[in-house]
């Protein structure tokens, strides 16, 4: 389903095509598109990227898209990988309280908002721990949130070519809201969406992080 089909099927389902209802679809859109998001770990909702850091460097920044941390490790000269571990900024302060203390990085936190000639910028940095004694490659595997569907230039996007019941109905509840309409509608929108966000999940949770050689098929108890 493509943003055309969704927003059509949004005002049919609906029978609301009032121009300020119309020019709020996008909201109601990506506020569904976050809700199914923070539900459900697809792998579409990950990203890498490579970075460096330097000697004797102690802080990384992170990505501007970055929402949370999926994995991170540090690649020597010789390409081999360290995955570090994560840990609170007081751990990696107590540990390693002098910015001397250097080796290969084994921790690493959140550490707060960059900021630069006094001022705070809204994206987050890292804290690394020991101090990098070498310059060091990085690998990040992170989340975030992948371009909405209301932008997108085809109109198109894996949750709404692979999932999209989840986000027809994640966008009716939201469009219900903001209409304040019937409650016994309301709780059906919410009722299918739930519905549908129980088969995303048995995907993005379940069936795309299992095979059959390790797993083994699903089977169904029979009584």
């Amino acid at each position: 389903m493509n943003y055309a089909a969704l927003s059509a099927a949004i005002q049919a389902y609906t029978e609301n095509t009032e121009a300020d209802f119309v020019a709020n679809i996008p909201v109601f859109v990506t506020q569904a598109e976050q809700r199914i998001y923070n539900s459900v770990q697809f792998p579409s909702i990950r990203k890498n990227v490579t970075s460096t850091i330097a000697i004797n460097t102690k802080y990384l920044d992170c990505p501007l898209d970055f929402l949370a941390v999926y994995s991170m490790a540090v690649i020597d000269g010789n390409g081999n990988y360290e995955y570090l571990l994560n840990k609170d900024v007081n751990f990696i302060r107590q540990a390693y309280p002098q910015p001397t203390d250097t080796g290969t990085p084994k921790y690493y936190a959140l550490f707060g908002p960059t900021v630069l000639s006094s001022t705070i910028y809204d994206e987050l940095s890292f804290i690394i721990g020991p101090t990098a004694d070498a310059s060091y490659g990085v690998e990040l595997h992170y989340y975030y949130y992948p371009e909405s569907i209301t932008v997108a230039v085809d109109g198109q996007t894996w949750l709404g070519d692979n999932f999209d019941t989840v986000l027809l109905y994640a966008s009716l509840v939201e469009a219900y809201t903001y209409m304040k309409g019937e409650a016994d509608m309301m709780q059906l929108y919410n009722q299918k969406f739930m519905e549908a966000l129980a088969l995303a999940k048995r995907l993005g949770d379940g069936m795309e992080r299992q095979d059959a050689y390790r797993s083994g098929q699903f089977r169904q108890k029979v009584t």
